[in-house]
């Protein structure tokens, strides 16, 4: 069975593909799930019956079986549906599903028999389903047969009569940086998730080839070469790649779909390069004030630069007001997310950045509870790959022979997953015990209480 369900637990679709299920069940969904706040699990099991559920936009994409199924296949089939979804009608919402119900009835009776997934390729199932006006009785006969030989062929993905007045294809090599820095300077966390996008506007069927760095390794077990090595964990091709290639020669060899289209996805652990360092220094100065010295340095080239940096530095949950001075960009105190942001357009390589700021806190009776988040920075770089990963060469073969134009980009960003934690010492209280303290006996015992007061602030 196959349900979408809103965030109050309503029912928008339900197709149900066998006898064993009923329409109740959606009850017990509602129930279990949707008004049972606890759950977290993606995977539901009531006695018999399995619920699969994938969340977007306050949607619930349900599957609901009572085989022993196969749970990659499932939501597998539930992210592909989205997919097929946003390329017919673009976000995924309660009103667009409501807007678009018949057309979504059409889709999943299409992709779906008697439970089965079956042909869920977005340039097939444009062909023949459609929100454009029905095509006459003359053309559909040599239309019927290209779909047919289309969904049955050996290339699903792609018709062969693509026709484009300029050949054109597009590779964009997308990275996502994630950091968790210790306040010690320790990284604790630091990998990359990538993929490859490309958008092919190519005439006919071309042989595409590109290939990635000579010293890229995949297997953990086969990194015994070179220090410099690109090492990936593991990646997903989209199914146009042909394998025995890749593992062969580390050449990517595919017929593309027309149009875009996520061709590789990757994940990468080990000699990941770091596009900005950030050093900050946090001081408590008597119970009412808190200084910051952070400093940003760009960790790349100068011929590059990064782009959008957000660095967000945290402030006690008592704090009243914030002095800012910044040399380059701007910085605000910001009170509902007792957060300083500080806003820098673009950063060269090479450069650095420095803020500083005193923060007024309110004299409170008991001290109030607060976790200290770290720093978090988001940015943009292009040009620039954080996992090392680069493209030699973009090669399109087709018989013909004709004239293609081919772009490579690369993008590493972050976006609330570079996280750097701070350090906060208490000035006040060395200052109080050292110039309080006296040449008796009782010194050596003060300065240990300094040192675990200390200790205690440190992060």
């Amino acid at each position: 069975a196959f349900f979408i369900f809103n965030q109050k637990g309503e029912v928008l679709i339900s197709r149900l593909y066998r006898t064993d299920l009923k329409r109740s069940i959606a009850d017990v969904f509602r129930i279990q799930v949707v008004s049972n706040s606890d759950v977290r699990s993606p995977i539901i099991t009531l006695g018999s019956t399995s619920f699969f559920h994938v969340r977007i936009n306050n949607l619930y994409i349900v599957a609901v079986t009572k085989c022993n199924a196969n749970a990659a296949l499932v939501f597998e089939f539930c992210y592909r549906f989205i997919s097929i979804a946003k390329s017919y009608f673009g976000k995924v919402d309660e009103e667009a599903i409501k807007n678009n119900f018949v057309l979504i009835y059409e889709l999943i009776d299409e992709i779906v028999d008697f439970g089965y997934p079956q042909n869920s390729e977005i340039d097939t199932l444009k062909s023949y389903i459609t929100t454009e006006s029905v095509m006459s009785n003359s053309i559909a006969p040599e239309e019927s047969s290209k779909i047919t030989s289309q969904a049955t062929g050996a290339i699903s993905w792609r018709r062969g009569d693509v026709k484009y007045k300029k050949n054109e294809a597009f590779v964009d090599v997308v990275e996502t940086v994630n950091l968790s820095m210790s306040a010690k300077g320790t990284i604790l966390r630091a990998d990359v998730d990538g993929h490859i996008q490309m958008r092919a506007y190519l005439t006919g069927t071309p042989e595409c080839k590109f290939g990635l760095n000579d010293k890229l390794v995949i297997d953990k077990n086969d990194r015994t070469g070179a220090s410099d090595a690109v090492e990936l964990d593991d990646c997903r091709f989209h199914q146009c790649v042909r394998l025995n290639e890749f593992d062969a020669s580390r050449t990517i060899s595919f017929v593309p779909p027309d149009g875009e289209f996520e061709l590789m996805r990757y994940r990468a652990t080990s000699n990941v390069k770091l596009p900005l360092r950030v050093l900050a220094n946090v001081n408590e100065l008597g119970t009412t004030r808190v200084s910051y010295d952070v400093s940003v340095k760009a960790n790349f080239g100068n011929k590059l630069s990064a782009t959008n940096v957000v660095i967000r530095i945290p402030t006690p949950l008592n704090t009243t007001n914030v002095d800012c001075k910044v040399a380059t960009g701007k910085a605000k105190y910001v009170p509902a997310e007792n957060v300083v942001v500080w806003k820098i357009p673009r950063v060269q390589g090479g450069q650095e950045c420095t803020f500083t700021a005193m923060a007024e806190l309110t004299s409170t009776t008991t001290r109030q509870v607060w976790a200290r988040p770290p720093i978090d920075v988001d940015f943009q770089v292009l040009m620039f790959t954080a996992s090392g990963l680069i493209v030699r060469f973009l090669k399109v073969f087709e018989k013909s022979n004709y004239h293609s134009i081919k772009w490579v980009r690369y993008l590493t960003k972050a976006s609330g997953t570079y996280q750097i934690r701070v350090r906060w010492s208490c000035a006040f209280i060395t200052r109080y015990w050292l110039t309080s303290a006296c040449c008796s006996t009782d010194l050596v015992l003060r300065l240990v209480m300094v040192y675990v007061t200390l200790r205690s602030y440190a992060i």
